[in-house]
C-alpha cells in the first residue's frame, strides 16, 4: 500500500496518519513520512522471513557463520547433499566457504568469545576438543531448527549487511494486520477491564463511607 504525505499545513492529515501509525512518531512536518518504530521494523523483517522461507536455504547464508553451519547443518550432511550443495556453490563458492571455515577456527581458538553459541578448545596435543553434550544438537532436525533461529535473530536485528533492509523496513506489505488487530483488541479489553475494576472500587468505597455518615454500618 503506498503512503501518500499529508498536504502541507493539514493537522487533521497528520492526526489521520497517527492514527493509522499508533506506533510511529510523527516528525512535526507535514510533508514528511511517519518515523517507522524499531518494534514495527522488527516485526515486517520477521513477516518477510515468514513469506520467505528461501532465505534460510540460500547457499550463501552459510558465509554468515561458518562455525556455527558447520555444527548444526554441514555435521548432518551426507556425502550426496555435500556434494549437491558443492554444485549450488560452484567451485569459487565451495572454496570461499572452506578457507572462512578455517580462518574461523584459528581465530576462535586464538580469541575463544565466551559469547559464542559453541566454543573452541585445543587439548594437551593440540587437538580441537569435541563440544560440550549441551552444545550437540541430537539430529539433523534440532541442528536446523537452532541455525534458522540464530539466522532469524541475525536478520532481525540488522545483521545481515548484503541484505537491503530499506524494502522491508519501509514496506506496510509486511504489516501482519491481523496480529496487531488482534493485539489491539486484546489491549482494548485489558483497558476495560481495569476500568471496570477501578470504577467498581471506587463505587464501593462511596458507599461503605455513606454509610459510615448514616450510621447503618457505622463500627
Amino acid at each position: 500500500m503506498p503512503f501518500f504525505p499529508p498536504r502541507m499545513g493539514s493537522a487533521t492529515n497528520v492526526s489521520a496518519e497517527a492514527e493509522r501509525y499508533p506506533d510511529t512518531v510523527m516528525t512535526g512536518e507535514a510533508a514528511s513520512p511517519p518515523v517507522v518504530s524499531p518494534t514495527r521494523i522488527k516485526n515486517r523483517r520477521k513477516r518477510y522471513l515468514d513469506l520467505h522461507p528461501e532465505y534460510f536455504t540460500s547457499a550463501n547464508l552459510e558465509l554468515a557463520d561458518p562455525l556455527l553451519y558447520d555444527r548444526l547443518i554441514r555435521r548432518f550432511q551426507t556425502p550426496a547433499e555435500r556434494e549437491a550443495e558443492g554444485r549450488q556453490k560452484g567451485y569459487s563458492g565451495t572454496l570461499e566457504a572452506d578457507l572462512l571455515r578455517s580462518e574461523a577456527k584459528l581465530n576462535a581458538l586464538a580469541h575463544p568469545d565466551p559469547n559464542q553459541t559453541f566454543s573452541y578448545r585445543r587439548g594437551p596435543d593440540g587437538e580441537i576438543l569435541a563440544e560440550e553434550k549441551d552444545e550437540v544438537p541430537k539430529d539433523k532436525e534440532e541442528g536446523y531448527v537452532r541455525w534458522k533461529w540464530e539466522m532469524e535473530m541475525r536478520f532481525v536485528r540488522g545483521g545481515d549487511t548484503d541484505f537491503e533492509y530499506e524494502k522491508v523496513d519501509a514496506s506496510e506489505e509486511y504489516d501482519d494486520r491481523g496480529v496487531e488487530e488482534q493485539e489491539a483488541e486484546e489491549k482494548w479489553f485489558d483497558e476495560e477491564e481495569s476500568h471496570f475494576v477501578n470504577e467498581e472500587g471506587l463505587r464501593r468505597s462511596k458507599s461503605r463511607e455513606l454509610q459510615g455518615e448514616t450510621g447503618v454500618q457505622d463500627f
